[in-house]
């Protein structure tokens, strides 16, 4: 059983890997090479930065076709962090309008500045688990993650297996089929990172 991150030149790299390692896991690789996403059991897409800057480097290292093939006939467990989630998404409007991977019906907007709550969204919150899902399995309702973002996922609730109050309710995990989404960094998360991330090597090994 390998995981891999998927390797486009952005991405919080070393804390995932030391996540892994604080669990006595395999630290995942760091690839881009056809061969080796083939052959891994499970894939993590990193995320920091601006939405268009990720999607632009996929297209620059010839990824987004290669990561459709995995994740749609191979059906392989892929799990997407902050940018690496709203990616997910069928369009983002940082910045201009820029087109996602498509692969769960939503779009990318910027949180609303309110004085209470600021934008970026910067810190811990309480995360609502709202939808019975595998990364949350050894998780209690209301554990705490960290984040650290501007733009929020907007979609069907069918999606969404977890909620943050923030003035609104953001929606903070995501789920369709084998792909799963958080926009917290669970990398950052202490002992609750270190859960899912465990749920989520779990769940590639079943598969």
């Amino acid at each position: 059983m390998t995981i891999v991150i998927v390797d486009y030149g952005i991405g919080n790299i070393m804390s995932i890997q030391n996540a892994f390692s604080r669990l006595g896991l395999s630290s995942p690789e760091l690839s881009r090479r056809p061969e080796v996403l083939r052959s891994a059991s499970g894939l993590i897409l990193p995320g920091v930065g601006a939405f268009s800057a990720c999607m632009n480097n996929l297209i620059k290292y010839e990824l987004v076709n290669l990561l459709n093939e995995l994740v749609f006939e191979q059906r392989k467990p892929i799990l997407g962090i902050c940018v690496g989630m709203q990616l997910m998404a069928n369009f983002s409007t940082e910045g201009g309008k820029h087109k996602g991977l498509g692969w769960i019906p939503a779009e990318v907007i910027r949180i609303k500045h309110n004085i209470e709550f600021q934008v970026p969204h910067v810190g811990w919150n309480d995360v609502n688990i709202i939808q019975n899902n595998v990364l949350f399995e050894n998780i209690t309702d209301k554990s705490h993650f960290y984040f650290d973002h501007s733009y929020h996922f907007v979609c069907d609730k069918f999606y969404v297996t977890a909620t943050v109050d923030y003035g609104l309710l953001l929606n903070v995990a995501v789920q369709n089929g084998n792909i799963f989404g958080v926009q917290f960094h669970p990398e950052k998360s202490a002992n609750s990172g270190l859960r899912l991330f465990r749920s989520f090597t779990k769940y590639v090994q079943k598969c």
